[in-house]
């Protein structure tokens, strides 16, 4: 049975289900409120800092001037007061351990302070804390959850530098010993981070792989990661390995009909393998108004994804022509002319797509690489700069012989 050191359950399975904390859906309401009034969110996030005494939190989003959550002094200084309490307990609780000399339970202290640091929204407490239970055992698998735990903090607060070295530090730990279920614990973390900093094949590999073994719900819900795992696959595979990884995986067709994100995904994925490219624009249109503008991780990336989807399903058809009318391409994807001629303008000059357009004929050329032509030259390259090491080689050789 596999076991943690963090908070948590126990399935019957196995696999160990770590609370959530911090709680992401409050990192989601601040997104939310950073972006538009949203008064639903409002009530939310302020029930929850107050039910939940989240002082640090409260102390943040006042310092980082969100409007949407008004200032109250006396509130702060009451939620203050709940969490001194709190912590005294739990370091007296500490204290208990180290003087019945009981390792397991120091470790155990020291866990349970550092993550009541990360629930309350204290940042700078929870990572020093949990840094000190990380000192304090010997015990690989445990060392790989409070690294975990110190980097769904660093998610929370959206530090992606803090975040790349915290990755880097528990890919070391992993590589040492990290069992089956943290490994793929860390396929998903490492996947969430490449996403959020759009490295989206990078992403592609490591979401779509961790779909089946899936249990990560202190980070996400399994729907939302079949969701970032169709994302990036549409945007990184190509057409075959769209439709074996993502089009007819199990666990995407699974959330069709329950889940509305997945299935305009869905239709988004098909409709570009199906080459019903009107169809595929309707579907980019609404997943990136609907879903990727409003997701934290991926709104910032929202404009480059649909840019890109667009130029992948330019580049698609444009593949199977030599010569093609611009009304006709238009009328394809359901745009007019003057919109197809603006976008086609700003792949073209950046040598993203191989055509030329011919506004005075209304057509596009393509220009297929010369793939061949392209090797020998490389081979040219290569074989020139392999002489040249030879030469430099034998000049060397024949020096040293001279000096003999």
């Amino acid at each position: 049975m596999a076991t943690s050191a963090t908070t948590g359950s126990t399935t019957e399975s196995g696999a160990t289900i770590i609370e959530r904390i911090p709680d992401y859906e409050l990192a989601d309401h601040v997104f939310a409120l950073k972006n538009g009034p949203d008064e639903a969110k409002q009530e939310a996030l302020l029930a929850a800092i107050r039910d939940g005494a989240l002082a640090p939190l409260y102390h943040y989003l006042h310092t980082e001037g969100l409007p949407s959550i008004p200032w109250d002094e006396a509130l702060y200084e009451q939620l203050k007061a709940k969490n001194a309490e709190s912590v005294s307990e739990l370091e007296a609780q500490i204290k208990s351990a180290e003087e019945e000399e009981e390792e397991s339970a120091i470790v155990e202290g020291w866990i349970k302070l550092g993550e009541f640091y990360a629930r309350i929204g204290d940042r700078d407490q929870a990572v020093s804390t949990l840094r000190q239970a990380l000192e304090k055992t010997a015990s690989a698998g445990v060392k790989i959850d409070i690294a975990l735990t110190i980097i769904r903090v660093g998610l929370f607060f959206d530090d992606k530098p803090f975040v790349q070295k915290e990755l880097d530090a528990v890919q070391l730990l992993i590589d040492r010993g990290g069992d089956w279920e943290r490994r793929n614990r860390f396929k998903t973390y490492s996947g969430l981070f490449y996403m959020s900093t759009r490295q989206f094949a990078k992403a592609a590999d490591l979401l779509i792989d961790s779909l089946s073994t899936f249990t990560s719900t202190e980070i996400a819900t399994y729907s939302r990661i079949v969701e970032y795992a169709v994302v990036c696959g549409a945007i990184a595979l190509g057409r075959v390995d769209l439709k074996r990884k993502v089009i007819d995986s199990p666990e995407v067709l699974s959330l069709l009909t329950s889940e509305p994100e997945v299935e305009s995904l869905a239709e988004l994925t098909n409709s570009l393998y199906t080459c019903e490219y009107a169809a595929a624009f309707r579907a980019l249109a609404h997943v990136e108004e609907q879903f990727l503008r409003r997701d934290r991780y991926l709104a910032p990336h929202s404009s480059y994804f649909a840019r890109e989807m667009r130029r992948k399903a330019y580049a698609q058809l444009l593949e199977s022509y030599k010569t093609l009318s611009m009304r006709s391409m238009a009328d394809a994807f359901g745009v007019s002319v003057e919109f197809l001629d603006a976008d086609l303008s700003k792949f073209v000059p950046q040598n993203k797509l191989n055509c030329v357009i011919d506004r005075v004929n209304g057509i596009i050329v393509t220009n297929r690489p010369d793939n061949k032509n392209a090797q020998y030259q490389k081979l040219v390259k290569e074989g020139d700069a392999l002489l040249t090491k030879l030469q430099k080689y034998g000049a060397a050789v024949r020096l040293s012989g001279a000096e003999r």
